[in-house]
C-alpha cells in the first residue's frame, strides 16, 4: 500500500525529525560527557532506530509501535545486565510515544489499550531495573512516564475527533442522498406525467390523424428513456418517510448567483455553453450547487482574491464545471480547504456518476472542478 501524506501532515513529521535528531545529538553529548564516549553509541543507536520507526507511522501504526516496544524492551534488559545508561532514553521515549499516540488514534479499542499496556510495561520494566542498581527513580524514568500518560491522553483526544468528523461526514453525505432523492423524485413525476398527458393525446389524435402516431410515440419514448434515467440515479438512496416537502422547483440561474457573489467579492468571469436548457434537470441543479460552494469557501477561505473564473463546458460525454480563484497561499489552503460542504457535493457527484476534484491551482490559488455524464436523449 503507498504511503500518502496530507501537506500538514509532512509539516508535522518533519518537525518531529528536526527535534528527533536535536535531541539524539544533545543526548549522545550528555551521555559522552558524564560516562564516556563509547556509551553513548547504544542509546544513539536505539534513538535512531525506534524515531525512524515513528516517521513511518502511518504507514502502519500498530507495527511500528509493536516493533518500537520491542526494541526498546530488549534494550531496557541490555543496559540492565551490560551495566548502560537506562533505557529508553528521552529522546526514544518521545518517539515511543508518537507510535503509542498514533496507534491509540488510528486502530480499533482492544488494540489500542494493548499499545498502550505494552507502552506502560517498558516504563515498569525501566522503572525496576533501575531501582534494582539502586538509582532510584531517575528523571529520565518520570520523563518516559510523562511522555506515555501524554501520548494516551492526546491519542484518545484525536480519536474522539476524529470520530465526531467522521459522523459529521456521514451526515452531511446523508444529508446531501435525501436532498438529491427529493430532487430526483420530483423529476420522474414530472416525466411520469408527461407520459401520462402524451398517452392520453396520442389515442385522441391517432384515430383521426393516424400520420403523426409515431412521432408521438416517439415522444413518449423519449420520455420514458429520460423517467428511467432518473430513476437509474436514485436507486441506493434512501428517502425518510417523515422528510420534508419537495425542493423547489429551480434555484437561481448562474449568471444571478455569480453577479450577486460579485457584489460582495472579487469579479466573477463566468463562461457558460448555449445549451443548458437541454441537460436533466438534477445535472444543472448540481452544477448550480458546486458553483454557490465554490464561491462561498472562496469567500470564506480567500478573502485576498483578486478575480474568479467560473467555466462550465459541455462536451460529448458530459458537462465539466471548475471554479478557480486567485488568491495567494496561506494557512488555509494546508491539507483540505472546503469542509464539509464539498464533502456533501461529492456525494452528490458521485451519486450521478461523476467525479469532484478541489485543490491547489498552478501553484496559486485553489480549484474546484466537476465532471458530470449526460445520457443519450434520442429515441430509438
Amino acid at each position: 500500500m503507498t504511503e500518502t501524506r496530507r501537506p500538514a501532515g509532512l509539516l508535522l513529521d518533519l518537525g518531529l525529525a528536526v527535534v528527533f535528531a536535536l535531541g539524539l545529538a544533545v543526548t549522545a553529548v550528555m551521555i559522552a560527557t558524564s560516562w564516556g564516549p563509547g556509551y553513548a553509541v547504544p542509546d544513539a543507536l536505539l534513538g535512531v532506530i525506534v524515531c525512524g520507526l515513528a516517521l513511518r507511522r502511518r504507514r502502519d501504526p500498530v507495527r511500528a509501535a509493536a516493533a518500537g516496544l520491542g526494541v526498546a524492551a530488549a534494550a531496557v534488559g541490555i543496559s540492565f545486565v551490560a551495566d548502560l545508561p537506562q533505557e529508553p532514553g528521552p529522546v526514544t521515549g518521545l518517539a515511543l510515544a508518537v507510535l503509542v499516540g498514533a496507534a491509540i488514534r488510528a486502530r480499533p479499542a482492544r488494540t489500542a489499550a494493548a499499545v498502550a499496556g505494552a507502552g506502560l510495561l517498558v516504563i515498569a520494566g525501566s522503572l525496576l531495573t533501575s531501582l534494582d542498581n539502586q538509582h532510584g527513580l531517575t528523571a529520565v524514568t518520570v520523563l518516559d512516564t510523562l511522555c506515555w500518560l501524554a501520548a494516551v491522553a492526546v491519542g484518545l483526544a484525536l480519536r474522539r475527533a476524529d470520530a465526531r468528523a467522521r459522523a459529521t461526514t456521514e451526515r452531511v453525505r446523508r444529508d446531501e442522498r435525501l436532498e438529491l432523492a427529493r430532487e430526483l423524485h420530483d423529476v420522474v413525476t414530472h416525466h411520469v406525467t408527461g407520459i401520462v398527458v402524451q398517452a392520453q393525446a396520442a389515442q385522441l389524435i391517432g384515430a383521426r390523424q393516424p400520420g403523426k402516431l409515431p412521432e408521438m410515440l416517439a415522444g413518449i419514448e423519449l420520455a420514458g428513456t429520460d423517467a428511467l434515467d432518473a430513476m437509474r440515479r436514485v436507486v441506493g438512496l434512501l428517502r425518510d418517510t417523515d422528510d420534508g416537502a419537495p425542493v423547489a422547483p429551480g434555484p437561481e440561474r448562474l449568471t444571478d448567483l455569480v453577479a450577486r457573489f460579485g457584489r460582495h467579492g472579487p469579479p466573477v468571469r463566468l463562461r457558460l455553453p448555449g445549451d443548458e436548457r437541454e441537460w436533466p434537470p438534477e445535472v444543472t441543479t448540481t452544477v448550480h450547487r458546486i458553483v454557490q460552494e465554490a464561491l462561498t469557501n472562496v469567500a470564506r477561505h480567500a478573502p485576498h482574491a483578486g478575480s474568479v473564473t467560473v467555466t462550465v463546458d459541455r462536451d460529448p460525454d458530459g458537462v465539466s464545471v471548475e471554479v478557480v480563484d486567485d488568491a495567494p497561499p496561506g494557512p488555509a489552503r494546508v491539507g483540505h480547504r472546503g469542509g464539509y460542504g464539498l464533502v456533501g457535493m461529492g456525494e452528490r457527484v458521485r451519486t450521478l456518476g461523476g467525479t469532484l476534484r478541489a485543490g491547489p491551482h498552478d501553484g496559486r490559488g485553489w480549484s474546484v472542478r466537476a465532471t458530470l455524464p449526460l445520457t443519450g436523449r434520442t429515441p430509438r
